[in-house]
């Protein structure tokens, strides 16, 4: 598995250390190389669970902005978990009879060796995909196209996508857009004080074909985990609107192909906090995304744990919370309400 032995980081050793010992029943297969001058990098995708025709799905993502390392820990501490528990626990088994789960947990190595949010071509993968918002973009926040030597640069128009990018949406129309029901989270950080889970769009500010899909799953995971810290579950346009986002151009075309219900959703780990805390690693590179301090560090890869585990249960579940369609109606009113009164 050692794909990487000269050009190696601590992110991706620890994921080949992980793929290394994985358990029986665990796929993993390379879904792409980004060719960097001099290196070639491996986008592992990671299986298991039952893909069959008919069967939900969920996909967990990260690392799509190198500096934003904590998503991609925070993933690697989820697959350990998984990984030990199938050497023992029958009823995880059981439960993976019933659900696919595919995770890249490293979709941008090249930015993450150079400790940068863009790829190696100074292209912002979350800009990158051939969507346009509406109205009012913040310029250059949204997504620019003037010059790679700027932030948030989307790459040039008459270009493809982005090989990360193109990957990711490999994998997404093979393993989530074709089941019943998918779900699908990115993991990221440095947006505000709290911990939040965006949803589409991010281009405009209408409400979701499956907003009422999306309030339900809201209102699951209040009720199941009232003790927990709370995210705040929104719209990702109630925040900021951008261009290009991969997760818009994805799930308009599920929307589009009229198949099942896709939800991807975003987890935007609020960093603020951390630098409140520690006002000093605002001075480091690596300061403003990722928390510094071991015993932070922990606490963030422990917390965030319950969502994900939420999550996969919630798909494999998915039938016994999915509004009826005598509800949807009444439930979309509701989240509009909720989401968009003030629009």
């Amino acid at each position: 598995m050692r794909a990487s032995d000269t050009i190696s980081f601590s992110e991706l050793d620890a994921l080949e250390r992980l793929l290394e010992r994985r358990p029986e029943g665990v796929r993993v297969h390379t879904a792409g190389h980004v060719e960097d001058p001099k290196r070639s990098w491996p986008l592992y995708a990671i299986e298991l669970g039952d893909f069959s025709a008919g069967k939900p799905a969920m996909g967990f993502f990260g690392g799509v902005h190198g500096i934003e390392r904590i998503g991609t820990q925070v993933l690697l501490a989820f697959l350990h978990t998984l990984f030990e528990r199938l050497r023992w626990d029958d009823w995880l088994h059981r439960e993976l009879e019933d659900v696919g789960v595919v995770a890249m947990p490293l979709i941008n190595p090249s930015g993450m060796y150079r400790s940068t949010r863009s790829n190696h071509r100074n292209v912002d993968l979350m800009r990158n995909a051939p969507v346009d918002g509406e109205g009012h973009i913040p310029w250059p926040l949204g997504g620019q196209r003037l010059s790679p030597r700027l932030p948030w640069y989307r790459g040039s128009r008459s270009d493809p996508m982005e090989t990360e990018a193109a990957t990711v949406c490999q994998v997404v129309r093979s393993r989530l857009l074709d089941r019943p029901f998918s779900l699908s989270l990115d993991c990221h950080s440095g947006f505000g004080m709290d911990d939040r889970v965006w949803f589409p769009y991010a281009g405009h500010k209408r409400p979701m074909e499956h907003i009422a899909q999306a309030y339900a799953l809201r209102n699951l995971f209040r009720e199941t985990y009232p003790h927990h810290v709370q995210y705040l579950i929104e719209p990702q346009s109630r925040a900021y609107r951008a261009h290009g986002d991969l997760w818009d151009y994805l799930y308009r075309e599920a929307v589009t192909a009229r198949g099942g219900v896709f939800l991807p959703l975003t987890l935007e780990m609020g960093s603020w906090r951390w630098v409140r805390k520690n006002p000093t690693q605002i001075f480091k590179r690596l300061g403003l995304f990722n928390p510094m301090l071991p015993h932070r560090e922990h606490r963030i890869l422990r917390q965030h744990l319950t969502l994900l585990e939420f999550l996969l249960r919630a798909t494999g579940g998915h039938r016994n919370w999915l509004p009826p369609e005598s509800r949807e109606e009444a439930l979309r009113s509701e989240a509009v309400s909720y989401w968009f009164r003030d629009r």
